[in-house]
């Protein structure tokens, strides 16, 4: 039986995870697949406000989710938590990083910091995907 869902059971996504885990390292004889969070918090109340989620495997780092408030943006907590998720990947060993963002989200601080475009999908009207990537060098 295949079912179709917006909803997904909770357990699907460490399913898949941990199974493309065991293939990946029966092909390339490598098991390194971590996940990796950078974690902000409000300075003036200590809640956590946003950060980053990636994930490291195979010398790449995947940055798939980045975010901060408008409040705390401007003030160089973004740049310091992505040049601590790029450190961090390059600790693990990665020598490339990709991402995906959106034109009306963050592609310019990203090409601040050495990220490049290499694709671009338009889906509907004004709006594309932006596929990025870096080179990680320590």
């Amino acid at each position: 039986m295949i079912t179709l869902t917006d909803e997904p059971d909770p357990r699907l996504e460490s399913m898949l995870e941990d199974g493309l885990t065991e293939h990946n390292a029966e092909m390339s004889r490598l098991r390194d697949w971590r996940a990796m969070a950078v974690q902000v918090h409000d300075p003036d109340t200590g809640e956590l406000a946003g950060g980053v989620l990636g994930r490291t495997s195979m010398g790449l780092f995947f940055l798939d989710l980045f975010y901060l408030p408008k409040r705390l943006r401007r003030g160089g907590l973004g740049s310091r938590a992505l040049r601590m998720a790029e450190e961090e990947a390059i600790r693990r060993g990665c020598t490339a990083a990709a991402l995906v963002t959106v034109n009306f989200q963050a592609p310019e601080f990203y090409a601040r910091y050495g990220w490049e475009e290499f694709g671009r999908i338009p889906t509907i009207p004004g709006v594309e995907r932006i596929f990025m990537r870096k080179t990680l060098t320590a």
